[in-house]
């Protein structure tokens, strides 16, 4: 994160040290691709993966297009994170528990999400592109629990019902923005992020989750000149 926050940085340093005068050359098309970050503070969840966008600059001050992003991480299930269901489920096995442990179950995760929608434009500065978007879309997730002992292999055995994995998909929710560096009409440098709410997994966890995206990456623009 500390890498991503210089990137940012030093983005908006260059961007600072562009000129002033409007933009006179907006290609139609604009593709994205790009290191992602996607961290789930709740579940202390980081994952990290790519993602890509594809735009039509309708007009100067609006793109309309869609969003894929693909990240995988992994963390750890302790009680405190499982809804009101799942901890009676699990409340049997807790005084066979040794003295001391601490029931922390690993997993990997793995994330796609997948959006579409308008993207807001100011293009008063001829090499700097600020945006702002509503995020709206769906994440699909999968997770797969990986058991450090015995003791954590019966406890999953029990709550996912013989299976170690599941997978869910639901819709989020939030807002986003950020800046693109225009080198040049064709070429550019952008750093962009992301909140959303979701509620993933109810059936095991409690309650919503929050997740910030961040991503760094290259923007290619082509098609014709839309500036009139």
């Amino acid at each position: 994160m500390r890498r991503l926050l210089v990137c940012v940085l030093a983005l908006s340093s260059l961007a600072a040290l562009t000129c002033y005068s409007q933009q006179t050359e907006i290609p139609r098309y604009s593709a994205y691709g790009a290191f992602s970050y996607f961290s789930t503070p709740s579940l202390n969840l980081t994952q990290r993966g790519f993602d890509g966008d594809f735009g039509v600059n309708m007009l100067p001050w609006l793109t309309l297009g869609g969003d894929f992003s693909y990240g995988t991480g992994s963390s750890a299930l302790v009680p405190n994170d499982l809804n009101q269901a799942t901890k009676a489920m699990l409340a049997p096995f807790l005084p066979l528990l040794p003295p001391g442990y601490v029931l922390a179950v690993p997993y990997n995760a793995t994330d796609y999400t997948y959006e579409a929608g308008p993207q807001f434009n100011y293009r008063h500065f001829q090499h700097v592109t600020l945006f702002a978007r509503p995020a709206l879309g769906a994440i699909h997730s999968h997770f797969t629990a990986k058991p450090a002992d015995p003791i954590q292999a019966a406890i999953v055995n029990a709550l996912l019902h013989g299976s170690t994995s599941q997978s869910d998909t639901v819709v989020f929710y939030g807002f986003g923005g950020g800046v693109t560096w225009e080198v040049t009409p064709n070429f550019g440098l952008r750093v962009a992020s992301d909140f959303v709410h979701y509620n993933f997994f109810s059936n095991i966890l409690d309650g919503g989750r929050n997740s910030v995206r961040v991503t760094v990456g290259t923007k290619f623009s082509f098609g014709r000149n839309i500036v009139k």
